[in-house]
């Protein structure tokens, strides 16, 4: 009798989340349903293989597989230059105009890649402003002279290092400011040069930081559908959009998407490695303000024109085009329909945002309050979407989404003789729940990074006044976080905002976002009327991208 009272005074502690075996059962649970595309996709490749996949593998898997690793190769030489040279001289060199370069560099990040394609097509096609003023000037006509072909490979490679270089640029900044000046000032007294001091001490201290924005720059180069498909380049991307839609066989594009799940793997384990090997470490505490090589005249002008030309053909040019484009179509463009799919796309990113960073501080929280190696590697599945391509985690989506919507229909009518119809499969709640797995790692960082800047003592000083953990999440964590949380938000939201394959993909019937719509006037080649909704994405882009910018200027002490 005394243990039947005892627990119906304390029902809430059969529950108790503060517990370590509860915040191991949750976290395992949203790994699991957080991981649960990937892990459709990967079993793919246990799946008998038919007459199209024989197709595929005689006629177009060479093809895939070289135009993704010249676009990859090609990709890794631009960002790779214009992000560590940018970095480098915004950071350890003194010019005109330094700390305008140092956020306005990151502008194109703001610009998905299939909008910039967009715009320069518009701009450098046969009948766009350019060619036509140079037949004006000369009198040449078709064929009369040469002019380099946008719709192309390296045409896909020139758009997508513009708006890609900004990864490299952030971790390489962020790793020139946070070094030591002891190191570089040491090479310095040893008659190291600038260009020596670069090479032999700086870019091996941050060698870890710019694989890691490689590795990012690629991820996103072999998610992209959007540019590839616009150019008429045959990568894995627009493969499974081939095979799903056109042939109907979303097995074989489940094992397609399987493959591509081995490509991004393999750049995974290659970053993790060479952060593993790069065994370089700060020798000195020492924060005191940058002494800044100072260049002057001809050296003065060249880091200026190289800090210039990335966000001049970045974003200033494709956002001028845009906005010129708007003008002259605002009259067809700005109507009743537009304001539609905007709040269709503010609607869903609003929501994405909100699911995506409350389980992250779910997960980050965890992590901190019980920090076991089956809570970290829980947090660590859960945040592998970011590294997995829309595409794929739209196939992994919609594969379990329609068994079981089939299955409970399938019952419903053998019992009820009623149709249930689609349930999951081409709903809202499936675009939520790819959103959430695609962008859940972007809210984990950034928690995890605010709950690292408050000291463990503060947690202690809330449990000695009584406050469960909580209760300490809620009362002294969270106020603590509000910058943080809002960063996480926005940038979650924006993400969503660009996401083009899964949408296209998961949107129920009939539901178009800004992405889908620009997506679908550019193919039609109305690149002027789709400018109001790429011009939209880019509009909204632009605070998370200042926000980062902000961030990065002030993550050293000492930094103007």
């Amino acid at each position: 009798m005394k243990s039947q009272t005892h627990s119906s005074k304390h029902p809430a502690k059969l529950f108790n989340i503060s517990k370590p075996n509860t915040w191991v059962l949750l976290t395992i649970v949203i790994a699991l349903l957080m991981s649960l595309p990937v892990l459709v996709v990967g079993s793919a490749i246990f799946q008998p293989l038919n007459e199209n996949w024989q197709h595929l593998k005689d006629f177009l898997l060479n093809e895939y597989i070289s135009n993704s690793l010249i676009l990859m190769v090609g990709v890794s030489i631009g960002v790779l230059t214009m992000g560590v040279i940018t970095a480098w001289l915004t950071s350890m060199c003194e010019f005109p105009n330094r700390r305008l370069f140092s956020w306005l560099l990151i502008l194109p990040l703001a610009i998905p890649a299939y909008i910039i394609a967009y715009t320069y097509t518009g701009l450098l096609d046969f009948a766009g402003p350019i060619q036509s003023q140079l037949r004006e000037w000369t009198g040449w006509g078709y064929k009369d002279y040469w002019f380099p072909e946008v719709r192309s490979i390296g045409g896909a490679i020139a758009m997508l290092s513009l708006v890609l270089y900004p990864y490299v640029y952030m971790m390489a900044r962020a790793a020139f400011l946070e070094q030591s000046v002891g190191a570089l000032e040491a090479s310095r007294t040893l008659g190291s040069t600038p260009l020596n001091g670069f090479f032999r001490v700086a870019l091996p201290l941050a060698r870890p930081a710019i694989v890691t924005g490689l590795s990012l720059a690629l991820m996103e180069t072999l998610a992209d559908y959007g540019t590839v498909q616009y150019f008429g380049i045959a990568t894995f991307t627009t493969g499974i959009f081939r095979t799903w839609f056109g042939v109907g066989d979303s097995a074989t594009a489940s094992q397609l998407a399987a493959m591509m799940l081995v490509f991004v793997f393999v750049l995974i384990i290659l970053e993790r490695w060479s952060r593993r090997r790069a065994k370089f470490h700060h020798t000195s505490q020492k924060h005191s303000a940058i002494k800044r090589f100072k260049l002057k005249g001809k050296m003065a002008f060249l880091a200026w024109l190289a800090c210039l030309l990335p966000v001049l053909f970045g974003f200033i040019l494709p956002a001028l085009q845009l906005l010129y484009w708007v003008f002259t179509t605002a009259e067809e463009t700005l109507d009743s329909s537009f304001f539609s799919l905007t709040l269709n796309t503010m609607l869903l990113a609003i929501s994405a945002s909100i699911i995506a960073v409350s389980i992250a501080l779910l997960l980050a929280y965890g992590r901190r309050l019980h920090h076991t190696p089956i809570i970290r590697t829980g947090v660590n599945i859960a945040s592998l979407g970011y590294a997995v391509p829309g595409t794929v985690i739209a196939v992994g989506v919609m594969t379990p989404f329609a068994l079981i919507d089939n299955a409970v229909d399938s019952w419903m009518r053998d019992t009820f003789d009623v149709s249930t119809g689609l349930i999951l499969s081409g709903t809202v709640f499936a675009l939520l729940f790819a959103y959430t797995v695609r962008f859940l790692a972007v809210s984990v960082n950034a928690i995890d990074s605010g709950l690292g800047k408050i000291k463990p003592t503060m947690d202690d000083a809330g449990r000695s006044m009584g406050l469960s953990p909580l209760g300490v999440l809620r009362k002294i964590h969270l106020p603590l976080m509000r910058g943080t949380i809002l960063t996480a938000l926005l940038l979650v939201f924006v993400d969503v905002l660009k996401e083009l394959p899964a949408t296209l993909i998961l949107r129920p019937f009939n539901f178009n976002t800004l992405a889908v719509r620009a997506h679908e006037l550019a193919a039609d080649e109305r690149l002027a009327d789709a400018a109001t909704p790429a011009l939209m994405i880019v509009l909204v882009g632009i605070l998370p991208v200042v926000l980062l910018s902000r961030a990065i200027s002030h993550s050293r002490a000492g930094e103007k």
